[in-house]
């Protein structure tokens, strides 16, 4: 399997697991830097390598009165003042062909999204700006699949690439995990990556928004982790999610981070 590199954390085999975490989008500068204070502290404490997420903008929302966030030029502002302030790489979304080499000037991962998976021109300039990159496995694609995808990025001559399995759609308002996708998706050769929080997700579930079930996030990723195929563990969480402004329902408490990642080095210790 390739490892990757991204500052001084590393992904893949004989290597710890790393946590990228932080709140779905953007809302302040003020709720991120308190976000990304509690997990560079709780990471240190626990060693757990970490790298901080939060999206500038999301494209792609249940409804056209959903927050969206600040934008490219506010959004990449605010995550290099935390990339600058706590010494932590940054992973954040892109969705168009043209964010690739704005969003790479700030951030260390660009993350492709689930529905943008099978996007060959958003793959390929992702590939090309030489920043790891992070393939959200399609809910409509089987793990297979992922193989295709990610030799569009290799094909730029980048092999600094992660694949997350974050679900799949078997039916309406719902997403199911596979435990054998990630023996799966390690046949790309490229570290495996568990989306804990959208995997939880209800699309549309609730109307004009997303539903969730957070209160399996712990359950779902001390099960994925055991499977021995992780690189990496993916959490969106924000101090009060009943009140955010994007992915309420699926979001876990910053609070509640503590006890999983403990659970968590103690499933590790045992395997």
């Amino acid at each position: 399997m390739h490892s990757v590199k991204v500052g001084d954390v590393k992904f893949g085999t004989g290597h710890p697991l790393v946590l990228i975490a932080g709140p779905c989008v953007i809302e302040s500068q003020d709720m991120v830097v308190r976000v990304a204070d509690h997990l560079v502290e709780l990471c240190g404490r626990l060693q757990i390598p970490f790298i901080f997420k939060s999206s500038y903008i999301k494209a792609n929302r249940t409804s056209i009165d959903s927050f969206t966030g600040p934008g490219a030029q506010e959004g990449l502002a605010i995550l290099d003042k935390i990339k600058t302030e706590f010494s932590v790489p940054i992973l954040t979304d892109i969705h168009l062909p043209q964010e690739a080499a704005e969003a790479a000037e700030v951030a260390d991962i660009l993350q492709i999204p689930a529905f943008l998976s099978r996007q060959t021109e958003l793959l390929l300039a992702a590939g090309k700006t030489g920043k790891a990159v992070n393939i959200k496995k399609g809910q409509f694609l089987a793990p297979a699949d992922m193989i295709n995808v990610a030799k569009k990025v290799a094909s730029t001559g980048n092999k600094k690439i992660l694949v997350t399995e974050r679900g799949t759609s078997f039916g309406y308002n719902n997403l199911v995990v596979d435990f054998r996708s990630f023996m799966d998706m390690q046949q790309t050769g490229y570290p495996v990556i568990y989306d804990a929080t959208h995997s939880l997700q209800r699309p549309s579930a609730s109307g004009k928004i997303s539903g969730g079930q957070p209160e399996y996030v712990k359950q779902m990723s001390m099960a994925a982790v055991a499977t021995g195929s992780l690189s990496g563990l993916f959490i969106e969480t924000h101090p009060d999610p009943p009140n955010a402004l994007s992915d309420a329902q699926s979001m876990l408490p910053t609070g509640d981070m503590e006890d999983i990642l403990r659970s968590i080095k103690r499933l590790q210790q045992a395997i």
